[in-house]
């Protein structure tokens, strides 16, 4: 059975305020104290993972390991049918240091330019880990295995289609060029608690609280 969650503060493992604002919307209704990784002065680790889920773990595992707490990752990303997935994992670097993502939609449009096929989807990993505790811990060293905090994965998408040029100024990311399936609004034209409803990231949330919080 997996583990629940039972603690008042959570590490938000991100520096993207978009995402922070999403994810902490999203646990308002459990009463936890949600904490972004930028107040604890947490560096954002590299991200060497071949999957959303191995970026999810390596990110939540890295500000538990920093911070004693628990700590929840998202790597999210967009991945585009004619592009064959790209940009995928790299939907953030996409956007630069800056992230500017008006350029990023702007280098989307320019890769796609001549290509019919406008499916696409976004993809989201969580990843909850625990801190270890010291009993748990003994005598082993850092690095070991059996130091290895206790994680849970979550993948959730959410199916739609490219548009150019973007559209709405709501959301964050590549939201303005996203329109989901069954709609004829993008993610940035969407009210929050529309978008929350049918989100990858509300996805990967519904699976989270299912097993983990309980109902609200």
């Amino acid at each position: 059975m997996t583990r629940r969650f039972t603690e008042k503060r959570l590490v938000i493992a991100s520096h993207n305020p978009g995402k922070v604002r999403e994810i902490a919307d999203l646990l308002s209704p459990f009463g936890v104290d949600v904490v972004p990784a930028a107040e604890f002065g947490l560096a954002e680790p590299e991200e060497t993972g071949t999957t959303f889920a191995e970026n999810a773990i390596l990110k939540a595992h890295a500000a538990t390991l920093a911070c004693g707490l628990p700590a929840l990752a998202d790597d999210s990303g967009l991945a585009v049918d004619a592009l064959d997935g790209r940009p995928g994992i790299h939907s953030a670097r996409w956007a630069g240091e800056e992230r500017d993502f008006a350029a990023a939609m702007a280098r989307l449009e320019q890769e796609m330019e001549g290509a019919s096929d406008r499916g696409a989807r976004f993809v989201c990993a969580l990843a909850l880990a625990w801190p270890i505790k010291e009993e748990e811990e003994g005598a082993a060293p850092k690095a070991s295995p059996e130091t290895v905090p206790e994680t849970v994965v979550f993948e959730g998408t959410v199916e739609g289609a490219l548009v150019f040029p973007p559209r709405g100024d709501k959301g964050f990311g590549y939201d303005p060029v996203f329109v989901p399936e069954g709609y004829d609004v993008t993610f940035g034209e969407m009210a929050g608690h529309k978008k929350h409803a049918i989100s990858h990231r509300a996805n990967a949330f519904a699976g989270l609280v299912a097993e983990c919080f309980g109902e609200a």
